[in-house]
């Protein structure tokens, strides 16, 4: 970067607000796509977290979350030694551009000069020192004074993404170009026009803003949108490490994204193109463009086999053996407690398969079997009429908090580690095979006191064992 340019601050704001619907069963409302290892051997999130990480010319990264995923986040981030984010939970989606306002009215803040990077945290990027260079243009361009986007030079007709046409090129600054014009997912004959003409690129959702213009274009084309997230903001509280704007005051923010509210109406949009092997992993069809195919152009990842098939993508992400015999362009993906079998050419279509399930009163569209807990994690094993078996992992240090049941009772059983147990007005110690029985409706608390996860069966019995049965007296992570 130039000297005038590295004196600017880049802000790397990741927005993790999406459900990833169409990557289920995989992908649950309480555990999405983004943060998952997808693509690699990290989660989304941490590898788009890692893309901006050791750069002198980055500030410490800006995350916008569903407030349910605060504590997975922040031990993702933890997990690849970034421990300085600030993570922003809102309280519930009002699309890109709520988000936006929020990181831009932070930043603008402490640095009234900064450059926002806004990055969904689910894409893939596979030559990221192609996307170092982009952005270092893109920075340029946006300090010049202009709202800047990535557009990313088509391979093929793509229907599934947005289009931007670029117009005049930006003086002084090779490859940028004004945008001419936003362009929804086109159909396919339009989409091959587009890819033949060459003056078209694909929509990547990234950006990078000056904070300070975005937040003046942002109060004249959706004042609304400024005026409640600066309202949240301003009767927010700070929860252990996390902000947490008003709900109130969010919930007037009209749900527009970014593009709509601000960017096809400004005069200031800048595209700078860019190849860098971007994805935007919308759906089981994009991991199968994207994943190491065999000699007959199957994906094939975990406990699995492609027999005589050809064009499938098969994934298992639970205990048993995923078989294909003599199918072509089949998607498979087992986890636990759900199996998806789909054709390939319908993988944008699982949403309105996956919303029946939840009308239907599912848990699958919501949780997985390991439900993950700032304290470690649960795990349904078996269930049955009255009674429930669970494993408990708690991390070294961590404690699940006081609590009571009034319709279940729970017997615990040390597999590994050591557990303190407050029981009433006992402390018990309890060692490898050792137990300890929690009648119904008694003031509890188990913690690890050791250096490595203790591990332990929970078996519980009663006419009721839905998680909403417990009353909590005192939490350490703020829960209610």
């Amino acid at each position: 970067m130039t000297d005038s340019v590295a004196t600017l601050r880049i802000h790397p704001v990741l927005l993790s607000g999406g459900a990833g619907v169409r990557l289920w069963p995989m992908s649950r409302e309480q555990h999405p796509k983004q943060l998952l290892p997808l693509c690699s051997d990290r989660s989304m999130l941490q590898d788009t977290a890692l893309r901006t990480a050791g750069g002198e010319e980055f500030a410490a990264p800006l995350v916008i979350c569903n407030q349910e995923h605060r504590f997975i986040i922040a031990e993702q981030l933890r997990q690849i030694g970034i421990a300085d984010a600030k993570i922003v939970l809102e309280p519930f989606g009002r699309n890109t551009a709520a988000a936006a306002a929020l990181a831009a009215l932070i930043v603008a803040e402490s640095d009234p000069g900064g450059l926002l990077l806004l990055l969904p945290a689910d894409h893939v990027i596979r030559d990221e020192p192609a996307f170092r260079d982009a952005i270092a243009c893109a920075a340029r361009v946006a300090a010049a004074g202009y709202l800047t986007t990535f557009g990313i030079v088509p391979t093929a007709p793509e229907t599934g993404y947005g289009y931007i046409r670029h117009g005049a090129p930006i003086p002084g600054h090779d490859g940028a170009h004004a945008v001419a014009a936003f362009v929804e997912k086109p159909p396919r004959a339009v989409a091959e026009t587009y890819l033949a003409e060459g003056s078209y690129f694909w929509n990547s959702g990234m950006f990078m803003l000056p904070a300070a213009l975005f937040l003046s274009e942002l109060e004249r084309y959706e004042p609304a949108v400024l005026a409640a997230c600066r309202a949240a903001l301003a009767a927010s509280r700070t929860d252990m490490d996390f902000v947490r704007p008003d709900a109130d005051a969010f919930g007037a923010a009209p749900s527009i994204s970014i593009d709509y509210a601000v960017m096809e109406r400004t005069g200031r949009a800048a595209v700078v193109p860019c190849s860098i092997g971007w994805t935007d992993v919308g759906a089981w069809s994009a991991l199968w463009e994207i994943g190491a195919k065999d000699e007959a152009g199957n994906v094939c990842q975990g406990d699995t086999i492609a027999w005589e098939s050809q064009g499938c993508y098969a994934r298992s992400e639970g205990t048993a053996l995923v078989a294909l015999l003599g199918m072509t362009d089949t998607v498979v993906v087992a986890t636990e407690d759900a199996i998806l079998v789909a054709a390939k050419d319908r993988a944008q279509d699982i949403k309105p398969m996956v919303e029946r399930l939840k009308k239907d009163g599912r848990s699958e569209p919501l949780l997985h079997r390991r439900v993950y807990r700032p304290w470690g994690f649960y795990q349904s094993l078996h269930s049955g009429d009255r009674f429930q078996v669970k494993r408990l992992t708690v991390k070294p240090g961590a404690r699940l908090s006081s609590q009571m049941h009034y319709h279940r009772a729970e017997h615990w059983v040390v597999v590994n580690g050591t557990a303190l147990v407050t029981r009433g007005e006992e402390q018990i110690l309890l060692r490898e095979n050792e137990s300890v029985y929690i009648p119904l409706g008694t003031l509890h608390r188990l913690e690890n006191p050791g250096k490595v996860p203790l591990n332990l069966i929970e078996v519980q019995s009663g006419s009721y064992l839905g998680e909403d049965d417990i009353v909590r007296f005192d939490d350490t992570y703020g829960r209610v």
